[in-house]
């Protein structure tokens, strides 16, 4: 696979990702509890694929790994809100638990592409 069908894949990816996300978020309880959580999640979560959208766009080889490093700390970001909705019990395993896989994943190829890009050259 070429590098631009692994972003395209990537990219949309991504997007259905954050659509869950969405409906995740729609999904839950209106408390006060709830609120924060649920706002920081959307704002890591969908903060993924836009990093990497505006990756694409980047002036320079830096710009373009400056920008998956945002993606990937906000991978990590949104792994924390995941579990602590699944661990205050606001939602149920049986969601959180393939979210949280597909955020590992996202996570794991953003990693390993910023690694490989920063072989390649010193950044």
């Amino acid at each position: 696979m070429d590098n631009r069908t692994f972003a395209q894949n990537l990219i949309r990816r991504t997007y259905r990702y954050s659509v869950k996300v969405v409906d995740l978020v729609d999904s839950l309880p209106n408390r006060r509890s709830c609120w924060t959580m649920a706002d920081q999640l959307m704002r890591s979560a969908t903060s993924i694929g836009a990093n990497i959208i505006e990756a694409q766009a980047a002036s320079s080889k830096r710009d373009f790994v400056n920008f998956l490093s945002y993606a990937l700390k906000s991978a990590n970001e949104t792994k924390f809100w995941l579990g602590l909705l699944r661990d205050t019990h606001k939602v149920g395993a049986n969601i959180i638990e393939p979210l949280l896989k597909e955020t590992k994943e996202l996570s794991d190829i953003l990693g390993s592409s910023i690694a490989t890009l920063r072989g390649k050259k010193k950044l």
